[in-house]
């Protein structure tokens, strides 16, 4: 089944009207519930709040009040079991989740770290015991070198500074002092 322009038509009337995924689905035929959520959702459509049954139960009007706090809406479900009501919350937006293909976000480069630490770090790199994951303990330094998804990957090995997860070369480049990170934000 694919995604025509007619379809996609139906399912957005059909969701503006309330209807559920279900119902969508059975009505379009040769879709599941699931496809259809996932194709409101690459759509772009409202979340709605309420079910066509609470819909259907018109409120009256009050008269306007001063402002006050707003509370939780209870909506009655025709899937409950039970008589009591469901309490619909507004979900604050999420974050926007980095995926593959996307640029990081900006990363410190070599040249805002000292030459004396990237010079102490190469060194090092030549006296490394190139340990495996498996043959890393709580004294090794955990610094990772080369790619993951070759197998020209490795960890350094060298003996940790206490307390602290790398050696002194490869802490000198992951802790950097706050007055050299303050720096470069004034910049």
């Amino acid at each position: 089944m694919s995604w025509t322009d007619d379809r996609v038509e139906i399912l957005k009337t059909m969701w503006m009207e309330g209807k559920s995924a279900s119902q969508i689905a059975k009505e379009l035929g040769g879709v599941t519930r699931n496809a259809v959520i996932g194709k409101v959702h690459r759509l772009g459509l409202s979340n709605r709040a309420t079910t066509t049954k609470a819909k259907a139960a018109p409120k009256a009007k009050a008269a306007p009040k001063a402002k006050a706090p707003s509370k939780p809406k209870t909506v009655e479900t025709s899937s409950s079991s039970s008589s009591s009501p469901v309490t619909a919350v507004s979900i604050p937006p999420r974050k926007p989740i980095i995926t593959a293909g996307q640029p990081l976000p900006p990363q410190p480069s070599n040249s805002e770290i000292s030459a004396e630490a990237l010079e102490k770090v190469a060194t090092v790199e030549k006296d490394a015991k190139k340990l495996t994951l498996m043959e890393l303990t709580e004294r090794t330094c955990k610094w990772p070198i080369g790619d993951p998804a070759t197998e020209d990957f490795w960890f350094c090995g060298l003996t940790a500074e206490t307390g602290k997860p790398y050696c002194e070369a490869h802490n000198g480049v992951a802790f950097q002092p706050m007055s050299a990170r303050r720096d470069r934000r004034a910049r």
